[in-house]
């Protein structure tokens, strides 16, 4: 552990939150409930924009890998503050690998993105083929933030329906992004559905998230539902 990690560490413990760790803790059952500080997202998000000023930052970027979960979403967050695209991504890929949770993935959004979609698309079709369950769950993230709306082309969902994973983080996710696909460009994406392009679980699980959609019409949901696989 270098010096910086253990300042900001000490930082974070003072923030802890006991009750907040005890819920958030049955959030994310896949990692230790000791890794779990219990720093509240809003005043963890205050602290990043403070501690991006300090000129240890870089250095705490650089103690990979973090033993604290808060630690992971801190580094997400001053990531997050990179302006510039390139080296807003080489940190990105360093970070990637030891991401260990659905909620620091989630969390990750760097605004430098945005402004060079077709640069990341190439690094998630990298992404999407790796071994590391957070890095296609991340893959998969991205493209439903950042494609599904103006820059949405059909080769996007037909990526993520050729996924198969054994993973339930990963699954999920295929089921989330093509329940928010629905929503947005409901005509294009429907045949994935009615064809049964993705494995029996995630296929009912999309629909199931699609019918709770706000965003869905009534009379979709109700074609929707009839177009559930019925397991055992």
């Amino acid at each position: 552990m270098c010096d910086v990690e253990k300042e900001v560490i000490k930082e974070l413990f003072s923030m802890q939150d006991l009750e907040y760790k005890n819920f958030h803790s049955k959030l994310i059952p896949n990692i230790q409930e000791e890794t779990i500080i219990g720093v509240r997202t809003p005043a963890l998000r205050k602290y990043a924009k403070e501690f991006a000023k300090n000129n240890q930052a870089e250095q705490f970027l650089k103690c990979l890998p973090h033993r604290y979960y808060e630690e992971n979403n801190l580094h997400g967050f001053l990531l997050e503050q990179i302006k510039d695209f390139e080296p807003c991504m080489e940190e990105v890929e360093k970070f990637l690998p030891y991401i260990d949770n659905w909620a620091t993935c989630d969390m990750l959004a760097p605004k430098a993105f945005k402004k060079n979609l077709p640069e990341l698309f190439k690094k998630i079709k990298v992404w999407i083929k790796s071994d590391k369950t957070y890095t296609v769950r991340f893959a998969i993230g991205m493209l439903m933030r950042y494609f599904l709306d103006e820059e949405f082309d059909i080769r996007y969902p037909r990526m993520v329906a050729k996924v198969r994973s054994d993973e339930y983080y990963i699954n999920m996710m295929i089921a989330w992004y093509f329940a928010t696909a629905l929503a947005k460009q409901y005509e294009a994406v429907l045949p994935f559905i009615e064809n049964r392009q993705l494995d029996t679980w995630t296929h009912n699980k999309a629909i199931q998230k699609a019918v709770e959609s706000r965003r869905i019409t009534p009379e979709q949901k109700t074609y929707l539902k009839t177009l559930k696989i019925k397991t055992k």
